[in-house]
């Protein structure tokens, strides 16, 4: 007989999967006993059981790579601590190349993996052969040894776990369906089951392939959608080798990994996928398996006999359809819902829940428990995700793209083709018929670089300079010599007012913002560690109103931690003015004499001075003129009211023609900016990093009457040596392209990484920003008489390092 649930716990959890019982077991390793798990069927019947177990310690990122660390780290000790055996062995992972350019990806991330201390070797095909003597080599020219790699059983580590959090006193009850969401005060209060309520201060959705549907009981958006996910079982295969480690060969869709009693199970990552469950999920879905689906599969599974020749005459024990959640971006959902706090999740494992579970399931724990992150995780973080992409056809469109992405190349710049066109700002056709070549961030259509006439707006990928180089290249010069025009609609803008506006952001901004109106201020928000959450700039309308702006990838964070800082009683309100105004950059040298041609506004040096923002009137509207740049130059953002945006855009093109103005993108934004040495959120400044590592002291006012977020931690790190600071480089060699993740190696060790990079078409050459690091310190003396090579695809080139902007360090340009 199924257990009672208890009216009131302190956590409850929802799923028994995998991620269910690694939160409610870390959260009872943090000392929460009062914990309680629910799931609707049996531990591990809705994905966990039919999972490869697959434990891959190199990620995408810094932070994510030690959580998988953690994980395989975790599950070796497990059996011991529990007394259930979990079958995880370290049997390492091979992934081989067909093509130089597959190499080169491969090379590229035993790189990164060697400077986060993951094991990594480039191996040929003798070396392969060692490992994998039935695999068929011909066409192969190299490949990657991970040793660290290994794989467990799901279901009996997700059992491990159960009994884990059960041993430290926490419930975990099978048969039990949630079937609303309590609230209380704008916060979660717990949850209503069909054996009755239950009360508690959080509630963890690790609701798996439901997800979604246990997020809308709540109103809290969870983007993912599930899709048929193949593999087949072999019978046992002769001579298959005991120790082996798992087979990848991405350009083919598949790996190969050894199962018990000899036999291979073999998957697949198909570039177009089915997704599963539009209709919804069935209600006594439970270790469920989907139709076979083997002309689907044929041409891969073809692939694969090819790669290993033994597969041809062996035979096939099981071939296995199930279904698994995918997010639209590949990155799985992580933290707490902007929507309504104390409601967390931890869902959308794109294929790798059971290797990322330990570590997910801590790093939510110590969130819950700590009340925020101690590690930034922006990448997984819940708050990435915009509104619309809940949106159930939006979802299910992507996801035939997002299952094969895992194994596609991973291009610089690579675009999603599926679900696209969903934000426009209203001069999309414009920049089309100029020849835009778009990408999409978060939803948005951005014009990323520009085709001339007679050339296709469209990517030709690879790993050196793509078919978009030169005119980019172009672009940026214009903006350098001339002027260009960018269309930043994308910014998000929220609009903070109220007669307490000033002490809220006075506590959320590093620096002052008790300015006059038409002050634009630069800023920071903080967290208590002194890390930077957000970067943005803060412009005073008046007295009591603020207008915030931030990347576009921002607008529900920065929303959600502005919210979060609202004090109770405060007579202040956020708005999200996103969509209620366009944004055009006019930059350039040459911008003040285009925008005079159109407006009687004084826009003189001493009318009109940087930093500062007004309403002028602008061909036959009325706009929001901000002097400030993120490119390095002279120039101004329009803030322009959707419905004139048109008109605005059409006289500035007139004015502009005899100038030469020139549309550019976001390639040429990025690489315009990077000379100039600023930053980006996300990539080189993020929660783990501080104003000072950063070299962004300037923006932090320590003197200012209102104390601030993060300041004591700033204050305190004052005291001691920078062993952390982030360095402009610039590579001798004009050949190498940098893009970020890349070592950087001083006097013959390697010290840091690269967090940013692009070609910088002023200065020539390959131009990264990178953080490095010493124990005793870094200065400037350090940096000038440091020998410093940057690593690409293993070989190292030398490079110049510096902590002044390689372009107009002095800013005369832009007051100019």
């Amino acid at each position: 007989m199924a257990a009672d649930p208890p009216s009131r716990a302190r956590a409850v959890v929802i799923g028994g999967g995998v991620i269910g019982c690694s939160v409610a077991y870390h959260l009872t390793r943090r000392g929460w006993r009062d914990v309680v798990l629910l799931e609707r069927k049996q531990l591990t019947s809705g994905t966990t059981w039919h999972a490869a177990g697959l434990i891959g310690v190199l990620r995408a990122t810094r932070n994510l790579t030690r959580l998988a660390q953690y994980s395989a780290e975790l599950y070796a000790r497990l059996e011991a601590e529990t007394e259930q055996a979990t079958g995880y062995e370290r049997s390492g992972s091979i992934s081989i190349a067909t093509d130089s350019e597959r190499l080169e990806e491969l090379l590229r991330d035993a790189s990164m993996a060697r400077d986060l201390g993951v094991e990594a070797v480039a191996i040929d095909t003798r070396e392969i052969l060692a490992h994998w003597p039935h695999a068929q080599l011909n066409d192969v020219v190299g490949g990657v040894y991970l040793p660290g790699d290994g794989h467990v059983g799901p279901v009996d580590v997700t059992r491990a776990l159960a009994i884990g959090a059960r041993q430290a006193g926490a419930k975990v009850i099978e048969h039990i369906k949630v079937t609303d969401i309590l609230t209380r005060g704008g916060r979660a209060a717990g949850v209503m089951t069909d054996r009755g309520e239950i009360e508690s201060d959080v509630v963890v959705n690790c609701g798996g392939i439901w997800a979604r549907e246990i997020g809308r009981l709540c109103g809290v958006d969870v983007p993912l959608h599930a899709a048929e996910h193949f593999y087949m079982v072999t019978e046992p295969v002769e001579g298959l080798p005991e120790q082996l480690p798992t087979l990848r060969e991405p350009g083919a869709c598949a790996y190969f990994k050894r199962e018990a009693g000899g036999r291979l199970l073999v998957g697949f990552f198909e570039p177009q996928a089915h997704p599963w469950g539009m209709d919804g999920i069935p209600e006594d879905f439970e270790f469920d398996e989907l139709p076979d689906n083997w002309s689907h599969l044929e041409p891969w599974t073809m692939r694969a006999l090819e790669r290993i020749p033994v597969l041809a005459n062996t035979g096939i024990r099981r071939f296995f359809n199930g279904p698994e959640s995918f997010t639209p971006d590949d990155s799985y959902l992580l933290g707490e819902a902007p929507e309504l706090p104390g409601f967390f999740v931890a869902a959308g494992f794109n294929s790798i829940g059971v290797g990322s579970a330990g570590g997910a399931g801590k790093a939510l724990a110590d969130w819950i428990v700590d009340g925020s992150s101690s590690l930034d995780l922006h990448d997984v973080d819940l708050k990435r995700m915009m509104p619309f992409q809940a949106n159930a056809a939006y979802l299910a469109d992507r996801t035939v793209e997002s299952l094969g992405l895992l194994y596609a190349m991973h291009w610089p710049n690579r675009q999603f083709e599926t679900a696209r066109g969903v934000r426009r700002s209203p001069l999309h056709d414009r920049l089309a018929d100029c020849g835009a070549c778009f990408g999409e961030l978060a939803g948005w259509e951005r014009a990323n670089w520009f085709a001339p006439e007679g050339a296709q707006p469209e990517y030709t990928y690879s790993f050196g300079r793509q078919n978009w180089f030169e005119y980019s290249a172009e672009e940026h010069r214009a903006v350098r010599e001339r002027v260009g025009l960018f269309d930043q609609t994308s910014f998000g803008k929220l609009l903070l007012q109220g007669p307490d506006a000033e002490a809220v952001l006075q506590r959320v901004c590093a620096a002052d913002v008790a300015v006059e109106p038409g002050r634009v201020v630069y800023t920071q928000w903080l967290n208590e560690r002194g890390g930077i959450e957000s970067d943005l700039t803060v412009t005073r309308i008046d007295a009591h109103r603020y207008l915030i702006v931030t990347a576009a990838a921002c607008q529900v964070r920065d929303r959600a931690w502005l919210t979060a800082h609202l004090p109770e009683g405060a007579r202040a309100e956020i708005v999200d003015v996103t969509s209620a105004w366009s944004v055009l950059a006019v930059m350039g040298p040459d911008s003040r004499e285009l925008l005079s041609a159109i407006t009687r506004d004084d826009l003189s040096n001493t009318g009109f001075p940087f930093a500062t923002s007004r309403e002028i009137d602008l061909g036959y509207a009325r706009v929001r003129a901000t002097r400030i740049t993120y490119v390095g130059e002279l120039g101004w953002e329009l803030y322009i009211p959707t419905e004139f945006a048109l008109g605005v855009y059409d006289a500035i093109v007139d004015a502009g023609e005899p100038l030469g103005l020139r549309h550019a993108g976001y390639h040429a934004l990025n690489s315009l900016r990077i000379e100039k040495g600023y930053r980006h959120w996300g990539h080189d400044i993020t929660s783990d990093d501080t104003p000072m590592q950063a070299g962004l002291t300037f923006a932090v006012d320590f003197d200012k009457p209102t104390d601030f977020i993060g300041r004591r931690a700033l204050v305190a790190a004052r005291e001691q040596r920078l062993t952390r600071r982030l360095v402009t480089f610039t590579l001798e060699d004009p050949e190498p392209l940098l893009y970020h993740n890349e070592p950087v190696w001083c006097d013959g060790e390697r010290v840091g990484y690269i967090t940013s990079g692009m070609f910088g078409h002023t200065i020539g050459r390959s131009v990264g920003l990178g953080y490095v690091g010493n124990a005793q310190g870094v200065d400037r003396e350090d940096i000038a008489s440091g020998a410093w090579e940057i690593e690409i695809a293993g070989a190292r080139f030398g490079a110049s390092a510096t902590l002044r902007p390689l372009y107009d360090a002095s800013n005369e340009r832009i007051r100019a």
